[in-house]
Parts: structure tokens; sequence; C-alpha cells
């Protein structure tokens, strides 16, 4: 069978490969510590399950409107203004299968054939492959350790031609933790404007910062900015709600209409009654005691972890102020991260996410997202297994 182009154009989710290779080991008994996955390690909270099975028990069963039902866009309009002071309507949300098919549906109804998008190396997986489905051009901008992984104004504005479209930003960060603080986020508003383009905000980790780190939306920076700045989120990280696959995307009405007509097409509506718990997540107080919970195990496990990593001889690495991830240097190592991570899986049962996965080969992505004891073990066999190579 002959497929059709674009698939060879798109490479596979190393995350989501070496994940599943590391549970089938787990499944034939292998003792793994696996740092793989970018899901927290915690149950949904109870008050969002009983909301979803009460929406079960009421009969929330049937096809919905395909931009969601209206009682959790009305929640997601009063969240944006409550707690990022943007205002929006029901009419400039759309829910989606979860916070990446909200940036696919972006991708496929902003971006054209020839279309530039910018974006920040290291970065998600995702992010290069659907600008490709959706016949763009990915434009690549690399950062460093130096600059904390964060793109600065003026390599923004290097970048932008006459055919950029939109610029991602994503802080906090999947692969690298890393915040753009208030200042810094003005800064890249103020390029935005200049330029008219457009930006993707992915702020699916906003909950999970640490250390005093602060998120700003950067549509909350000016109101110039904020027609410009489309918001892809998601109840996936802070209320471990990995599975549920509700996901939303707030911007310029017309582009909500668009993207609405793609999933009309595509995937109707979300799961009605997982929409329920997410109604929950957002206007059930008890939300914010679990979220807080589960954000002081992160902090308490990012700090263990990098103390563990950064003792070791040969590898280093930045601290990280939100979500999950830490990201390592294995320069010194003289291998790719690739070799690199097969090599940990293979002698030692740890499982790490190669860094070519984001663009960064001479790094690993490790996950916290699990509990301290297999942070202890795990550190401990990535550590023997420096030892071995140096």
């Amino acid at each position: 069978m002959k497929l059709a182009a674009r698939v060879s154009q798109v490479t596979p989710s190393l995350t989501l490969a070496i994940d599943a290779k590391a549970k089938a080991m787990k499944r034939e008994g292998i003792d793994i510590c696996s740092f793989s996955a970018g899901e927290p390690d915690f149950d949904t909270p109870e008050h969002i399950k009983q909301a979803a099975a009460d929406a079960l028990k009421q009969g929330k069963t049937r096809y919905g409107p395909a931009a969601g039902e209206p009682l959790l866009r009305d929640a997601i309009v009063s969240k944006l203004q409550r707690e990022n002071g943007l205002t929006y309507q029901p009419e400039n949300i759309i829910v989606t299968n979860g916070g990446k098919h909200s940036l696919y549906n972006l991708m496929m109804a902003m971006i054209d054939p020839g279309d530039e998008v910018i974006i920040p190396a290291p970065f998600w997986v995702s992010y290069p492959e659907m600008v490709k489905l959706a016949g763009g051009t990915p434009v690549i901008v690399q950062t460093t350790a130096e600059t904390q992984f964060k793109i600065t104004p003026d390599q923004l504005r290097q970048a932008i031609t006459e055919k950029t479209k939109l610029f991602v930003l994503n802080s906090p960060s999947n692969p690298t933790g890393m915040v753009y603080t208030p200042d810094e986020i003005r800064a890249i508003a103020e390029v935005i404007v200049e330029k008219q383009i457009y930006v993707v905000s992915d702020e699916i980790y906003e909950r999970l910062l640490y250390d005093g780190a602060e998120h700003l939306s950067i549509a909350a920076a000016s109101p110039e900015v904020f027609d410009r700045t489309i918001i892809s989120h998601g109840f996936a990280k802070a209320y471990s709600m990995t599975g549920w696959r509700v996901g939303y995307l707030a911007g310029d009405a017309d582009l909500i209409k668009a993207a609405s007509k793609i999933q009309g097409h595509s995937t109707s509506n979300v799961c009605t009654f997982a929409q329920y718990g997410a109604i929950a997540a957002y206007e059930d107080p008890r939300s914010n005691e679990s979220v807080e919970l589960m954000r002081q195990a992160f902090a308490e496990r990012r700090q263990a972890i990098f103390d563990l990593v950064s003792a070791i001889p040969g590898l280093s690495c930045a601290k990280p102020d939100g979500a999950f991830y830490l990201m390592i240097d294995i320069s010194k190592l003289g291998k790719t991260s690739l070799e690199f991570c097969d090599g940990l899986l293979t002698e030692q049962k740890v499982a790490a996410i190669p860094g070519i996965a984001f663009d960064a080969d001479d790094h690993i992505r490790l996950s916290y997202a699990t509990d301290m004891a297999t942070i202890e073990k795990g550190i401990d066999r990535l550590a023997a297994f420096v030892k071995s190579k140096l």
C-alpha cells in the first residue's frame, strides 16, 4: 500500500515508545526504574471522579456540542478570568480531546503550506510534527543551559521572516522544567506585537511551580498581545487526569469556530461525562488542596533528584522551576542520547528519554513524576552506569 507522503515526514514519538517498552518489561517481571512518563503517579482526586460518576448516573452519555459542554466552557471562562486575568466568552473556547488535540486542531486551522512556525529547542516532541502534518515548516531555535533553555527576544526577532505565522511558547516547559519570568514574558510579547505574528501559549503545567516561580500568561502581558495569543491548556497534569483526555483552546472566536469545524469532522465532542469531571476540577474548592498536595510532593522529589544527579561525576543539570522534568547534560560521556538511554535500560534497567527527541542530543530527560523510592534506587543505578562509562 502506498501511504500518504505526510506520514513519512513525521517522526514517531520516542517518549511514548520508550514508556511502552519500560511498561512491557515491567509486565515481564523485570525490576524497572522508569523516569520516562510525563504523567503524575497520583490518582485523580476523588471529588473529580465522583462528579464524572454522578454524570454517568444522570445519563450524561449522549453526543454533545462539538466545541464542548456549555457548563465546562463557562467554567473555563471563569478560570481564565479568576486565575489569569483574561476575559473570554464561551465562543472563544473549544474543549478538545486533551491538550495535545487542542494544539493539533490549532495547527490544522491556522497553518498553510509554506507557513513557518518558530519553536525553541529543547521542545516537546509533538510540536514540530504537528506543524509538518499541517503542511507548515518548523523553524527550530536552539537555546542553552546558560539561558536556562529559554529563547531570548533577540533570538525570536532574528528568526522571524515574512513567512512566519506562529511562535510556540511553553512555560513551564516540557522537557526542561524552566519557567519564563513575568518580565521575560513581557519582552517576548513586545516582539510578537512588533512583528505582527501569533503565539500559542502551552500552559498545561502552570500550577506546578517551585521556589517562588511565577506564571504570567502571555495573553495577559498587554491588550495588544492578547489579540495575538491562543492558549492551549488541559486537565491532565495539575489534576492527574491524563487518561481522561480533556483539554481546550482559548482564542479568537473565528479561529475557535474553525477548530470546531475540524473537530466536528474528526472526533466530534469530547467524552461527555469526562467533561463533568473537568467542571469539578475547576469549580470545586477541594481541587486547590489536591493540586497543592501534589505540587508539594513534586517539589520534594525535585529537590531530591536534583541533589542526587548533581552529585554524579560526569553529569550536570540545571535546576527546573516547574513541571516535573529534569534535563541532564551527558556530553562528557561521549555518547549520543539514544546510545546512553539504550545502555542505561539494558544494563541498569532504568528508563529515560533520549534528548534527541527534543532536539537536544547531549541531554537526557528524567521525569520525577514517580515515588521517592524509585528516584533513590534509579539514580543509584544511573550513577553506577555513568561510573562504568567514564
